[in-house]
């Protein structure tokens, strides 16, 4: 199969079967087979009857119902788990992504050699109060991440197969795919500019906690990309260099106490010293950095994949052995 579609719905009823023969249009025209999954992620204004409606007159539908409302990254994760296509494309299915980018898509992953191509919504018909957060937002991923993207939050984006059978993506971390396939292995990411169209039906699912959120979930998918299996090493020298800190000025305050004392000079106990419970603070928060380093290699030690790593080809494994 050449393409899997996947497209997580929340009461979006009203554009699912537009949307669909919009796609059917464009990948019928490019003589593209394929498929959609369509994930209804706990919607409660009929978008399941839709989806088994379309399903029973499309071939090519599959629908997935959640018994609760996920989340996107949910809806996402299992659509990987399902494409079948050897190009997997993401899509909203507010209709402000446009079916029309899907043959420049696959054409960018197929024959570019993309391993990810990220959409761009450089004209957006969004309000002010989305666009600004937006372009901060993404700027400071950019400079954190290393990956030049404009526009990591965009639902239209295409992948390897490779790609999404690879990664999991969980909680709200379907603004961070790019990070995540790069941790995983997949490092030629691309972009292209896409159309972004003014929603027509419903409203948004996404209020301004979006970019608390993402900034949360960045953080986490950086610790993870760095640190996950070697927790111990951010833990511990955080720990050290707090606990240096605190020996440092410990020593600082005694030997300050000391020379006041042989020159006669007014002097404070330590206890009266500001200095002495910053130190007190920076020894005993090195302790416990070292404590939460040691608990988290522990967790990280005991994992199911704490010995997993992606193989990306291998060579020389067909043939008799040589004796």
């Amino acid at each position: 199969m050449d393409l899997s579609l996947v497209i997580p719905a929340y009461n979006e009823h009203e554009s699912l079967p537009e949307l669909l023969a919009w796609i059917d249009r464009v990948c019928q025209g490019e003589g593209l087979r394929y498929e959609v999954l369509i994930i209804d992620d706990g919607s409660d204004d009929g978008t399941w009857n839709v989806i088994r409606t379309l399903a029973g007159t499309h071939r090519a539908v599959r629908g997935i119902r959640f018994r609760r409302n996920y989340g996107k990254s949910a809806a996402l994760n299992q659509g990987f788990q399902e494409a079948r296509g050897r190009v997997v494309i993401t899509m909203d299915a507010d209709l402000q992504d446009s079916p029309d980018e899907i043959p420049e898509l696959v054409l960018m992953i197929r024959e570019e050699g993309y391993d990810l191509v990220s959409g761009w919504k450089q004209k957006r018909y969004d309000p002010l109060s989305k666009t600004i957060p937006s372009k901060f937002y993404n700027g400071v991923t950019r400079w954190l991440t290393g990956i030049n993207l404009h526009d990591f939050n965009c639902g239209l984006k295409a992948y390897r197969q490779e790609v999404v059978k690879a990664i999991e993506v969980y909680g709200e971390m379907h603004r961070q795919i790019p990070l995540i396939a790069k941790s995983a292995g997949f490092r030629r990411i691309g972009e292209k500019v896409v159309q972004h169209r003014p929603r027509q039906y419903g409203y948004t699912k996404f209020g301004l906690e979006r970019f608390i959120n993402g900034f949360l979930d960045l953080f986490s998918a950086l610790f993870v990309q760095r640190f996950g299996k070697r927790p111990m090493h951010l833990f511990g020298t955080l720990g050290t260099l707090s606990f240096l800190s605190g020996g440092v000025l410990t020593i600082w305050v005694i030997a300050d106490k000391v020379w006041r004392q042989s020159q006669g000079l007014p002097f404070r106990n330590a206890p009266d010293n500001p200095l002495f419970y910053l130190a007190l603070v920076a020894v005993v928060v090195g302790v416990q950095l070292f404590a939460a380093g040691f608990v988290a290699e522990l967790v990280a030690r005991n994992g199911s994949d704490r010995n997993r790593y992606e193989v990306a080809e291998r060579a020389g494994f067909g043939g008799d052995l040589l004796a």
